[in-house]
């Protein structure tokens, strides 16, 4: 008498869940990023002319050495605490924009769409270049705050910063937020960077 031997159309490889997609393909998933970090520049950029208004200021557009730049209308001698608002009101409008995206509830085990990740990342992103390399230019934020209040560099950049750090380990730990800096290809496999495959 003879065993019937094993059929394997009815077994699966064990590795065969650990080889399915990450995530499913979606279409144009960069230009959906990019313009999710573009609209909290944006964001960033109205807080200051609304800012400006609302103290009674006339702000204008200009070029700082080839830069857009947005200028307040106010005499920082003459007002240095309307100077302050008009400065901090770019940065604390990402910052509260930020704080919004993580804390308004969303469906359980739904998975946050390039738009919403660009706005984060637009958001981080800004922070972390005005408490370095930012924060010492002539039309600098960090460097009007601190020249308009009894705050230093250090401490606004600490301030910022450390919110902004805040926002960073509540993004990582939130599932919504998986492979927060990658993006699916047209498979459905998450890549970033890139990678040598032998032949």
């Amino acid at each position: 008498m003879f065993a019937a031997p094993p059929l394997g159309a009815q077994t699966a490889p064990a590795d065969t869940a650990a080889r399915a997609p990450a995530l499913a393909p979606q279409p144009h998933y960069k230009l959906r990023f990019a313009l999710g970090f573009l609209s909290s520049i944006v964001a960033h950029e109205s807080g200051h002319i609304i800012a400006s208004y609302a103290v009674g200021g006339h702000p204008s557009f200009g070029f700082d050495h080839g830069r857009p730049t947005v200028y307040s209308g106010i005499d920082s001698r003459l007002d240095p605490h309307k100077q302050f608002i008009f400065s901090s009101a770019g940065l604390t409008v990402q910052t509260l924009l930020d704080e919004t995206l993580l804390d308004v509830p969303h469906a359980k085990g739904s998975v946050a769409g390039p738009f919403e990740r660009g706005l984060l990342a637009g958001g981080l992103g800004t922070v972390l270049f005005y408490i370095t390399i930012g924060r010492n230019g002539s039309v600098s934020d960090v460097s009007f705050m601190s020249r308009t209040s009894s705050l230093s560099k250090t401490q606004i950049s600490f301030i910022y910063g450390s919110i902004a750090v805040m926002h960073a380990v509540r993004i990582h730990v939130k599932d919504r937020y998986a492979h927060f800096f990658t993006a699916p290809d047209d498979t459905g496999h998450l890549r970033i960077g890139m990678s040598i495959t032998p032949e």
